[in-house]
């Protein structure tokens, strides 16, 4: 297994050139005059063991739903994990990560789903200073249950409105004092960053995130596709 001081390294060098591909980005955008909404085509989400399941294949079956429907593929998902080893979900559900944090593409969106294995994961300093960090490189960091403990942990939650699991409502207040709590929704938008309460919310959280890049014709599309009941008008608390 890779050690923490080599992904180090390859975590500078790859911030290095992510930087550099980001700005001359924005500077064909610029040079064109682009002004249209952006669609977020990069969708990582990360995984580490004990990930609850439904945390992050809610998410990722909706973010696929267009490439389904559409027959062509329209957004690149993607599961991301500290290392390339395989990761043991809750209940033994073993996957394998599409990516390494040292290789994997800049994404648009980054879910941080939760599960047990969260408060591991809060310990791993390395791991939290790299969710902190692409916080500044992302367009949207989401959250789905405990997940949000991890954005708690790395500073990204003071003085904003949240949500987590129902379960988990005290330890959130722990991790980040100054947080907001929200009760009784299924997710809470503040902008740039995102959070779901507990596991199947994941899925309303992703939709409406969805809906708010391509449009709410193709988000209601993937949820009558997926034969989820979803209305759009429900369960979301602007920070």
């Amino acid at each position: 297994m890779l050690n923490h001081y080599y992904l180090e390294k390859m975590m500078e060098f790859r911030k290095a050139e992510l930087e550099k591909v980001s700005r001359q980005g924005q500077q064909k955008a610029d040079s064109k005059g682009e002004n249209k909404k952006k669609c977020l085509n990069n969708v990582a989400i990360l995984i580490f063991d004990d990930v609850e399941v439904l945390d992050f294949c809610g998410p990722y079956e909706v973010f696929n739903g267009p490439n389904n429907i559409k027959a062509t593929k329209l957004i690149n998902v993607y599961t991301v994990a500290e290392t390339s080893e395989p990761i043991k979900a809750n209940q033994g559900l073993k996957i394998i990560p599409d990516y390494s944090i040292a290789e994997c593409p800049l994404p648009d969106v980054l879910i941080i789903p939760g599960g047990n294995g969260t408060r591991r994961v809060m310990k791993n300093a390395w791991l939290v200073q790299w969710i902190r960090d692409m916080h500044d490189q992302v367009e949207l960091l989401l959250s789905v249950c405990t997940g949000a403990l991890l954005l708690a942990k790395a500073g990204l939650l003071n003085g904003l409105a949240a949500t987590t699991h129902h379960t988990a409502f005290n330890e959130l207040l722990v991790a980040a004092p100054s947080v907001r709590i929200t009760k009784n929704k299924k997710f809470v938008d503040n902008g740039k960053i995102i959070s779901a309460a507990g596991v199947s919310a994941g899925i309303n959280m992703s939709l409406y995130v969805l809906g708010k890049i391509y449009g709410s014709d193709l988000a209601l599309d993937v949820s009558k596709y997926m034969e989820y009941d979803w209305d759009p008008r429900k369960n979301c608390n602007h920070g």
